[in-house]
């Protein structure tokens, strides 16, 4: 059952899919914008392109004629997977799937408008008059997003109308698609957050693994724990939306939940139809099969009767500070001596502020607290310097 997998991104998340993938026999096709991409790092063979050019995505397609298209991120000219379906190529976990979620637009009013799942009030704008209008709308504090854009990038929170001007300008040049419509949403004064993995399978029940808490910096994750912390009642509601919202884009996959959770309610906020990086925390052995293994199962076809939380683990990221080449890692021999631990480098050829560059893993089977897990894994990942 060896297929030709076309991986569009090439990250660390789609490292850790290329060693699973790996390990079943698979043959992976590595795809990214830059040489020596963590994924290319592992996979057979390597594609360097700027997939935001279909026609460049096009030959790649038409040269290896894979099995299937596993997109690893956003940035990529989406709207040619409608062609490569009517084609025969399996994209995953569709098409349909990767076009909506690329757009917060068109995934927000499907959740809102044909779903009916709550999600924070929002409005659209194009221009910086109507982002004012919008604020004036939805009032202050509020939150502005690019349309099309991930990992916080051309996010903001905007906190005053002095502030307006700047957040629209960050939206028109950090996000993926450069100047554009983004969406202006409430902002909820959540007690938490929590992203909650949910696999679809080709044939066999869609499953969702325990709960994954995470805290975000500049819109994006910072540490991660699993599991969350969370009601009965709020755990069956989440679960619900996941299953509505994953039903309507279709295909089969492993995709990244995001809700909001108060104190009575859960507010649907995004998904990624694939690995999520907050679900980094599924490396530290929490589950019975990690997020990357549940990712290949599902669109390979192989069944997966269920998952089982296994122990409890917490993750933190380990971040460059400084522009650079060929970074060095320290701190390893330091790192290494803490028991119940771990860390994941991911073998990024540059570095820049804020760039993820690995991430520690900290993990209990004895019944230790959460709160301890995070503190060990923060803790790690302070022990440890890329650049």
């Amino acid at each position: 059952m060896k297929k030709k997998i076309l991986l569009l991104g090439s990250g660390e998340l789609g490292k850790e899919f290329v060693i699973a993938a790996q390990r079943l026999g698979q043959h992976v096709i590595a795809v990214d914008s830059y040489d020596n991409a963590p994924a290319m790092q592992v996979a057979h063979e390597k594609e360097i392109i700027n997939m935001l050019d279909g026609d460049l995505l096009d030959q790649v397609v038409a040269k290896h004629k894979p099995d299937l298209i596993v997109p690893e991120i956003e940035a990529i000219r989406t709207e040619r997977f409608y062609d490569y379906e009517k084609q025969g190529y399996q994209v995953v976990p569709s098409a349909k799937a990767a076009n909506f979620t690329m757009n917060r637009k068109a995934i927000r009013d499907l959740a809102a408008k044909d779903l009916n799942l709550l999600t924070a009030k929002y409005l659209y704008a194009s221009s910086e008059e109507e982002l004012r209008k919008a604020v004036e709308t939805l009032g202050i504090p509020c939150v502005i997003k690019p349309l099309m854009s991930s990992s916080g990038k051309g996010q903001s929170v905007i906190k005053s109308k002095e502030e307006i001007s700047k957040a629209w300008e960050a939206s028109q040049t950090k996000g993926r698609a450069g100047a554009a419509e983004v969406i202006v949403e409430e902002f909820i004064p959540f007690d938490s957050e929590i992203t909650l993995l949910t696999v679809t399978q080709k044939s066999g029940r869609t499953l969702f693994c325990p709960p994954i808490g995470h805290r975000q910096e500049r819109g994006d994750y910072q540490e991660s724990w699993q599991p969350a912390e969370l009601s009965e009642t709020q755990l069956k509601e989440a679960q619900k939306m996941a299953d509505a919202v994953t039903k309507a884009l279709t295909g089969a996959g492993i995709w990244g939940v995001e809700f909001f959770l108060t104190k009575d309610k859960v507010y649907f906020s995004e998904l990624s139809p694939r690995p999520h990086d907050t679900g980094m925390v599924t490396l530290a052995g929490t589950q019975n099969f990690n997020e990357f293994e549940l990712h290949l199962r599902a669109i390979l076809g192989i069944s997966i009767l269920e998952i089982v939380q296994e122990r409890k683990g917490a993750s933190a990221v380990i971040l460059a500070s400084t522009d650079g080449k060929t970074p060095e890692v320290k701190g390893l021999d330091v790192a290494s001596g803490m028991a119940e631990s771990d860390f994941r480098i991911f073998g990024k050829p540059v570095t820049r502020p804020y760039r993820r560059m690995g991430v520690t893993l900290s993990y209990s089977t004895k019944g230790e607290e959460i709160s301890s897990l995070r503190k060990r894994a923060a803790l790690l990942a302070s022990k440890i310097k890329i650049d």
